[in-house]
Formats: C-alpha cells, sequence, structure tokens
C-alpha cells in the first residue's frame, strides 16, 4: 500500500491528538533544496506515548519542530498535513498558534538552560506561563508554580522558586523545565533529548517523573531520543526514523520483540544489551556512512548499508510502509519483510580472543587532591576544603581495561586530572611503569612521559584545530613525541594510524568540520595512539555519539588495545558500555572508591548500594530483561560540605539495615568480600549476601 501505513491507522473514535500524514519537509538554501523529511506519518491518540528513535540528523526534531511550526526561515513543508486535535495547523495564523504554543502544545529541550533565562528568578519564569495564557494574575500563577514544583520532586519550593537558574544542578533544571512546560496543563508534550546530559540515576527519576505527570495528568507524549532503553520505559509506541523517513513503527513491544525492518535489528545490534560479550557476542556496528540529504540513494534509502540487500529489487522503487502480518498497528518500510529470517541475523564477524593482562602499568596509592576554596567577592572570607578524590587505590595491568564510573561531581574526571599532570595530587602517588609521576605537572613531563600517557576526549572538535588539516595533527603529535626522524617517516606513521582507525587515506587532506562526530572522534584516538602509548585514558568518548557510531568506535579501540597491548582507562557514566568493554570497574561517590573488582564481581551481588542504584536506573531495551527499579532520592552532596560518615548514607535504601548511627559517624573500610572484589560498606557479608540481581535474563 502506498502513502500513510496501516499501522497509523487510527480509530474513528476518539480524536487523535496529533495525526501527522505523509508530512515532508525541505530547507532551501542558496544552491539547492535539501529534503529532510519525507512521506511522514504517525498518529498519537490521547494519553499515549509515542516514541521517535533513529541516528542523528534521521529528521526526528526537524518533525518536533514542525509540529511547534518553528521550523526557521530556510524550512518549510513540502508535502503533507499536521492536525492538531484535527485542526491543520499550518492553516492557522500567528495569534492562533501563539495561544496554542506553551498551552496546548509545549516542548523540553535537550540543553535546559537554553531554555531559562539567566537574569530571571525560577519563579518569575514560571509564573509567566499562565499569565500569558490564562490572563491569572501573579500571586495565584506563584500558587500555581509552588504546586507544579513540588510535583516534579523539587524539594523545599519556596527556595527553589526564588533561586536563579545557575544555582541549580542540571537535573534540577530539567524539572523546571518540566515544570514549565506542565503549567498550563498541554494536551501534547514533546521531549526532545530531554536528557541526554544528565547522569543516568537522574535520567531514572525525570523518565519516572515525565511517566507519572503523563498519566495523572492525561498528556500525551511525542517522545524523542536515540536511546532504544529510554523510549522502552516511557512509551507505548515508537516510530523508527532512517533519514528523513519512518522505517518501521509499531507497539514498543511489538517492534521490539519481533522487529521487521533491517535498520532496527542493526540498531539493537550495537546496543550493549545484557548478555552481550565483547569476544563471545560482539557488538555489531552498521556499516558505511549515513547518507547526506541530498545524497540519499535510489529506492530504500538504508540500502547500501543493509546486510538484506538486493540489487535490482531494493533500489529500484520508492519502498511503501507495509503492514506486518499478525499486528494491528506494525508496519515496516521494506521489500522483502516476508523474505528474511528474522530471528537468525547474519553472523557477527569473528574476534580475536582477548589475550591475558600483563604486568602492572599504572599504580595509585592512596591519592588524594583536595582544593581550597575562599568564600567572600574577593576571596576574602573563610577557607573550605574541596574532598575531590579520597583514599583512591588501583593497579591496571597491560592490555587491560579499568572503567572508572559515577555520577558527576564523583571525582572521576579529577581523578583523570592527575593521570595526567593536569593536577598535582595533594597525597598519594601515581606510578607508571615504575616511575613516580604524580609530582610532576604535565609541563614538566618530557616527550617520552608524555607519549606513555595519552588522553581521548568526550568532546574531539573541542581538542582539534580547526584551521589544520587531520593529518596535520597528527603527525605534529607524532613529531612532539620525536618516535619519527624524518617528515617522510612521520608521513608514513600518520597513514598507518588512519588504516589503524579505519578512516580512508585521503582523510588525512580533509579539515576537522568536514568530518562526522564519529570520524572526528578517530581521529583523535589516532592521535591519542601516535606516540605508541602504554596507557590511554579515555574520559567519556563515545557518549555524545550515536549508538551505531559508539559500537563502532568500543570495537575500534578494542582492537587497537589487542593489537598494542594498551592499557585502557575507561571513565563512563553508561553502564551498559561498561560492562561490555571493561574487565574490571572501579565505582566511585562524592570522592571515595565505594567498590572495585572485575566486571563480572560488580554487576552480580554483591552490590555496594550505590552500585545497585547505578546499575537498576540503566534502560534496557529488550522484552526478555527485567529489572529491578530503585530511584535515588535527593542530590548528591556538595565536595565542599559532604556528610558525616559514610559518603552515601544521605542516599542510601539499606542504611536502616546498620545498627545505631554507625552510618552517620564512621567512613566504613574498603574490606575485601572476595579475592579482587572490595566494597566500602557497612553492611555485614551476612546482610550482602541477601542482595537480589538487578537485572535479570530470561531463558
Amino acid at each position: 500500500m502506498e502513502g500513510k501505513p496501516v499501522s497509523e491507522t487510527a480509530p474513528a473514535s476518539p480524536t487523535p491528538i496529533l495525526e501527522i500524514e505523509n508530512l515532508s519537509i525541505s530547507f532551501f538554501t542558496r544552491t539547492r533544496e535539501i529534503p529532510a523529511v519525507m512521506d511522514f506519518s504517525c498518529t498519537v491518540m490521547p494519553g499515549e506515548a509515542m516514541g521517535l528513535v533513529g541516528e542523528s540528523g534521521c529528521g526526528k526534531s526537524t518533525v518536533a519542530l514542525a509540529v511547534m511550526r518553528d521550523l526557521g526561515r530556510n524550512g518549510r513543508i513540502t508535502g503533507g498535513s499536521i492536525r492538531f486535535k484535527g485542526r491543520d495547523l499550518a492553516e492557522l495564523g500567528p495569534r492562533e498558534l501563539r495561544a496554542i504554543r506553551g498551552k496546548e502544545i509545549a516542548m523540553i529541550y535537550q540543553e535546559p538552560m537554553a531554555s531559562l533565562n539567566p537574569a530571571m528568578k525560577i519563579g518569575a519564569q514560571l509564573a509567566e506561563v499562565p499569565i500569558l495564557h490564562e490572563g491569572l494574575d501573579r500571586a495565584a500563577a506563584l500558587d500555581r508554580a509552588r504546586e507544579i514544583v513540588a510535583a516534579v520532586r523539587l524539594p523545599d519550593p519556596d527556595r527553589i522558586l526564588n533561586a536563579f537558574p545557575h544555582q541549580l544542578s542540571g537535573g534540577q533544571q530539567q524539572r523546571i523545565v518540566i515544570a514549565m512546560a506542565l503549567m498550563s496543563k498541554p494536551s501534547l508534550l514533546i521531549l526532545d533529548e530531554p536528557t541526554t546530559a544528565l547522569d543516568v540515576t537522574v535520567e531514572a527519576g525525570i523518565i519516572d517523573l515525565v511517566r507519572d505527570l503523563a498519566e495523572t495528568q492525561g498528556t500525551s507524549l511525542l517522545f524523542i531520543s536515540h536511546n532504544l532503553g529510554l523510549v522502552s520505559d516511557v512509551c507505548d509506541r515508537l516510530c523508527v526514523m532512517y533519514s528523513g523517513e519512518a522505517v518501521e513503527t509499531g507497539g514498543v513491544e511489538e517492534v521490539f520483540g519481533a522487529m521487521r525492518h533491517p535498520y532496527t535489528q542493526a540498531l539493537f545490534r550495537s546496543i550493549p544489551v545484557p548478555g552481550a560479550d565483547k569476544t563471545l557476542r560482539p557488538l555489531v556496528a552498521i556499516p558505511g556512512n549515513f547518507p547526506l540529504p541530498h545524497e540519499r540513494p535510489p529506492g530504500c534509502n538504508f540500502g547500501p548499508r543493509c546486510a538484506y540487500f538486493v540489487a535490482g529489487r531494493c533500489d529500484a522503487q520508492d519502498i511503501p510502509m507495509v503492514p506486518v502480518e499478525g499486528y494491528a498497528r506494525h508496519g515496516s518500510r521494506c521489500i522483502r519483510i516476508d523474505e528474511i529470517d528474522w530471528a537468525h541475523p547474519p553472523a557477527p564477524p569473528p574476534v580475536a580472543p582477548p589475550l591475558p593482562p600483563g604486568e602492572v602499568v599504572i599504580e595509585a596509592r592512596n591519592l588524594k587532591k583536595y582544593y581550597e576554596t575562599r568564600s567572600g567577592a574577593f576571596g576574602g572570607g573563610m577557607a573550605k576544603v574541596v574532598k575531590a578524590n579520597e583514599q583512591i587505590d588501583f593497579a591496571a595491568r597491560e592490555g587491560e581495561t579499568l572503567a572508572i564510573v559515577g555520577e558527576s561531581g564523583c571525582g572521576k574526571s579529577t581523578l583523570a586530572k592527575l593521570l595526567m599532570g593536569l593536577e598535582t595530587a595533594t597525597e598519594g602517588t601515581v606510578l607508571l611503569e615504575g616511575t613516580e609521576i604524580q609530582s610532576r605537572p604535565v609541563e614538566a613531563r618530557g616527550p617520552d612521559l608524555l607519549r606513555r600517557l595519552q588522553m581521548v576526549f568526550q568532546n574531539p572538535f573541542d581538542t582539534l584545530n580547526p584551521s589544520m588539516s587531520v593529518g596535520s595533527q597528527i603527525q605534529r603529535a607524532i613529531e612532539i613525541f620525536g618516535t619519527r626522524r624524518s617528515e617522510a617517516d612521520r608521513r608514513d606513521r600518520m597513514l598507518e594510524l588512519l588504516d589503524l582507525v579505519k578512516l580512508p587515506r585521503a582523510f588525512a587532506d580533509r579539515k576537522p568540520r568536514q568530518l562526522s562526530g564519529g570520524q572526528k572522534q578517530r581521529v583523535g584516538i589516532a592521535r591519542a595512539f601516535a606516540g605508541e602509548a602504554r596507557v590511554v585514558v579515555a574520559d567519556e568518548p563515545v557518549s555524545a555519539l550515536d549508538v551505531s557510531v559508539q559500537a563502532a568506535v568500543t570495537d575500534l579501540l578494542m582492537e587497537i588495545q589487542r593489537k598494542e597491548r594498551t592499557t585502557l582507562i575507561f571513565i563512563s557514566h553508561d553502564l551498559g558500555i561498561v560492562r561490555y568493554l571493561s574487565d574490571r570497574v572501579l565505582v566511585m561517590y562524592l570522592g571515595h572508591v565505594v567498590e572495585i573488582g572485575t566486571t563480572e564481581q560488580v554487576f552480580r551481588p554483591p552490590y555496594h548500594p550505590y552500585t545497585e542504584a547505578l546499575l537498576s536506573a540503566v534502560p534496557v531495551p529488550d522484552p526478555k530483561v527485567a529489572r529491578k527499579r530503585i530511584v535515588l532520592e535527593g542530590e548528591i552532596p556538595s565536595a565542599m560540605n559532604p556528610p558525616p560518615g559514610c559518603p552515601f548514607q544521605t542516599r542510601c535504601r539499606w542504611k536502616s539495615q546498620v545498627p545505631g548511627t554507625l552510618c552517620e559517624t564512621e567512613v566504613p573500610a574498603l574490606r575485601e568480600t572476595a579475592e579482587g572484589h572490595r566494597i566500602k560498606c557497612h553492611l555485614t557479608d551476612a546482610q550482602l549476601a541477601t542482595m537480589e540481581p538487578v537485572i535479570r535474563v530470561a531463558d
């Protein structure tokens, strides 16, 4: 069938809140028309949560902006319709749109500070919504703001209303943006990647909040994300997008349990769900690159990257959305839907077995980092000490991956700075192959030490010179490290590194702006290995990348590690990637190491209570996986004023199991519960043994 998919046919009653039919959107430049969305259809019913998923650039946010009629000067709807409660939004004038935006349709953006005025108090910003849309007086508007702030589970609403945005944490800012969107009780709430920048524990709280508020207020949701786990937690139905088209749509359980499009299948194969193993069940990255909007292939847009592609069929005609047999509202844009054996995807490529870890390469002993700050306008007030790192001990071996995990503010990045020489420790020792390095700042480290200990940063664009070619930047690193004498040798080594990170040699002459995010991160990895590094510290190297690119970069790091026998210190808050990639895991909270052990030890009981909460917050897009939900209450305490006793005691659900006031008065010891597994907790071994697995995979 052509046009609107069968799976999107809405019942006659009730009327859909949002009905998008055969929508096409283009952006117009001086040289060409760029089609961003083509023939897109979806329906959101009253009280329903619809998810839009797909890689960056697939058109998810463009659809949301079209619903808000906010495509900018260059964007234009070139076909189809968007109906809200039966009214065609394209036919509404500016005044009618202003009456709908914010009152009937509200949108929450990825970065909360982009939606908040830094010069206005929170209460005034929240009160503006009902004052403008409903004509409420200021006192009534502030009363409603106080109610909404309490509804989004923020403590002390009066203090929050009198605060400026910069005085709130990232999670609190996002809750305020949600509160602002709900002030006039909209019928449709659009959420565009609302938790991307948040910790997994904060993310879990926000997602539970959104789901509960939608249920209690009867609000319909259009939830945009590239995180399939979040969509599984929040949504009733979803639409998978690829290169401007809807390629599969249906109920969440239907699509996740019986996916019927090669792109959906490929997305799932690139996600580290429980059971994935970097040796036995490796992730499979999607081959090739996402097509540019003006360079889409004929026929199926996914054809050039599809394992089931058949020339002469898949590229011979436009591919319609067809119904999936056996499901009422499940559709797929695949011409071979009835020919593919969906239960047996193509076998992943063979992976070389891991080599056993060698000798200890880098070691930290009793490492501490304190900062002194002073209050007052000119720093003349009372001195306070911030304990960023507190008694950190670990050792990492040759060819081993040690993951460091924890929420923002736990001290992960401070530890990375100490290892790299960007900060010097207050106490303790760092040894690199037996040489003490903690007292040497980076400017005092010679080329040999610099080349042996390198770093891959979270945002590669911030570390690449936009005016220099990719090849020049890699060659410059080789020159500084002094590993190649002549210009010809340095260029040969640069080309070898491009081969190593699987980038075409022609990329040597490109500027960073000509590369995608994943390609720029590969350049950062190539530069880190330019001096044949012994240890690479990777600080959130894949958190900003799409899941398919994450899989490719992760596999690349492991392949290089196997070849070079490099020790990898992998810093992340994504426990899915950590479980897949790491050999050992170090869990940090408020500057303390609260648990350390092998990956298998850390990801199964007994857990430290904080580790248990972290694991429970990881969204898993697999119907076969059962997960216990443990949402941490409260904010992370300030490192400037940490709680007495156990650093986690203010948020610990197991605290009542410890007799007396031990948790509030005494810091627990980091004791060994099994060989190589240590936990910092006052719970006894018998109490720890009663813990149940947070994640269970059905047989």
